[in-house]
């Protein structure tokens, strides 16, 4: 998703390494022992009249992002990393109607894997559009 820059364009709000424990797997024992999870989230939307006026009335607050993720992490157990993360691309998407797209990255950092590995995760993209499929 490297070109997703380019591709959306614009301004975005920038959330990274917000770590939350949470209970999500498919293995029982994720579901019953919980682990550590690590979002990331990328959030476009139009940053020149916040870059103007200087409130934040016209911009969007990070700490709302970071309620949502948490929630999602520490809410109800999904079996997929995919799951987690589109409940929270389109819980960004619903809270603030001028956020045009989001990018999530929801990475595990403790994995049950024989080898070294700094995490293994998902990355999803969700436009505005995408909440009326």
């Amino acid at each position: 998703m490297e070109g997703v820059d380019a591709l959306i364009g614009g301004d975005k709000l920038i959330l990274r390494g917000l770590t939350f424990y949470g209970f999500h797997g498919a293995i029982a024992e994720e579901r019953t022992l919980g682990q550590k999870f690590v979002v990331d989230v990328d959030a476009w939307l139009d940053l020149k009249p916040a870059g103007k006026s200087d409130n934040l009335s016209d911009s969007f607050s990070y700490a709302e992002i970071y309620l949502i993720a948490k929630k999602v992490i520490e809410g109800p157990a999904q079996n997929l990393l995919e799951s987690v993360a589109q409940r929270i691309a389109i819980a960004t998407l619903e809270v603030h109607k001028k956020i045009s797209a989001v990018r999530v990255k929801v990475g595990k950092p403790h994995v049950a894997i024989q080898g070294p590995v700094d995490y293994l995760g998902v990355e999803i993209l969700r436009r505005r559009g995408d909440l009326t499929e």
